[in-house]
């Protein structure tokens, strides 16, 4: 497989010298996979082949590798591969492929030794397997109790034990001069978790998640931010459907415009969700909320086109695809929300928020002005509470201005 990258296929003897000269067929094999151009694909291989003379040299077995090993290799062997691109990439990339391949061995877990990261550690079991909670939430929640635990160790001897409710305030009083209110809110909603947590341990004896002062942010206070409806249009057929990228950014704006869709979801969606024979998908929302929504004519066709003329080939099974290898699916919502900014760059437009949220707002917003009721939209959103869809009360002009009352002294 080593040859899918060779130039000159005599001299790929070469190539397999040192501890992981038998192993690289394998790792050649995983870029193939990966849909690396043959011109990458050899500088990657040429990189490892340096890493499996070097251990020869030093007389490593394969089974040594590891992160330590690739860090020495970096530091000592630099003005050998001075010339070689995304070495540290690669390197990393190769242990990867070997520990799936058991080639080598998984690293053994770090050994625990503060009080500190043990708590954390178990406050971690906690929200993972007492509470369900999804990684997502995990991460906006251990750094704010990370940042908790360190700040009272350093000044409490009893550690969280010495926790006292103004020590609670204070903490996120010191946040509220550098976060957003709606950061602010996350952060008082990670810090009540936390306490109940140490609460329900026997760490504090009261429970503090009541001192927790509430962050002003009021609720319906702001408008929806949304494009008109030729300017979805305008932003929809900005992609150049020429391309395989234009192709694929077509049919994921297309989605967020017809259904609604929030990034994660469409990050998330695989070739598996899609009922061609019923003109269905499966969406798998907040809290691992399914639901099968009927998939529009125009989306369809955009979806079957991407995936037959633009979708690269590759083993992963999601829907949208990186196009530059490593050939797989999406790593976060952020991709989602570039392929939203490049379009609205694209069309010129400039609207407050520019994330994939934007065209979520916009079918609320054209549904309601269709004539729809706010129990309609927010069956098509999946919101789960009915206040979460009242926000869009506040532009329907028409059913406003009939409610509303003259201005004291102004105009009839």
């Amino acid at each position: 497989m080593i040859n899918r990258f060779q130039w000159n296929i005599t001299k790929g003897g070469r190539y397999r010298c040192g501890p992981i000269g038998p192993h690289l067929d394998g790792f050649a094999a995983l870029l193939s996979e990966q849909g690396y151009s043959n011109q990458f694909g050899m500088q990657k291989i040429r990189v490892v082949r340096l890493l499996s003379l070097w251990m020869a040299r030093s007389r490593l077995r394969i089974r040594q590798l590891d992160e330590q090993r690739i860090a020495h290799f970096l530091r000592t062997q630099r003005r050998a591969l001075r010339r070689q691109r995304h070495v540290e990439h690669t390197l990393h990339q190769l242990l990867r492929y070997c520990r799936r391949s058991k080639i080598i061995p998984e690293p053994r877990p770090t050994r625990v030794e503060k009080p500190s990261d043990l708590l954390i550690l178990d406050y971690q079991r906690f929200l993972t397997q007492e509470r369900g909670l999804s990684q997502a939430t995990l991460n906006n929640y251990l750094p704010v109790a990370r940042r908790l635990v360190a700040k009272v160790s350093s000044k409490k001897k009893l550690g969280v034990g010495g926790l006292e409710a103004r020590d609670i305030r204070r903490f996120i009083l010191n946040d509220s001069a550098q976060f957003s209110p709606k950061r602010l809110q996350l952060i008082a909603s990670a810090l009540r978790s936390f306490l109940g947590f140490l609460h329900l341990r026997g760490q504090i004896a009261l429970p503090l998640g009541a001192s927790i002062p509430s962050v002003a942010s009021w609720r319906l206070s702001e408008l929806p931010k949304f494009l008109e409806t030729e300017q979805v249009r305008r932003l929809v057929q900005s992609c150049d459907r020429n391309s395989p990228c234009g192709r694929r950014d077509f049919a994921a704006l297309l989605l967020l415009a017809r259904l609604g869709l929030r990034a994660g979801e469409l990050v998330h969606l695989s070739l598996e969700d899609i009922d061609w024979s019923s003109g269905t998908v499966l969406i798998r929302g907040k809290s691992s909320h399914e639901d099968r929504l009927p998939l529009p004519p125009d989306a369809g066709r955009a979806l079957a086109s991407y995936l037959k003329n633009g979708r690269p080939r590759c083993v992963s099974r999601r829907v949208f695809i990186r196009m530059k290898a490593p050939h797989v699916g999406f790593s976060s919502s952020v991709a989602i929300c570039d392929i939203v900014r490049r379009a609205l760059i694209r069309t010129g437009l400039k609207p407050e928020h520019k994330g994939a949220h934007l065209l979520r707002h916009s079918l609320a917003v054209q549904m309601l002005r269709g004539g729809a009721s706010l129990t309609q939209i927010g069956q098509i959103l999946r919101h789960q509470l009915p206040q979460t869809t009242e926000i869009y009360a506040k532009v329907d002009l028409t059913a406003l201005k009939a409610i509303a009352h003259p201005w004291p002294g102004g105009a009839r």
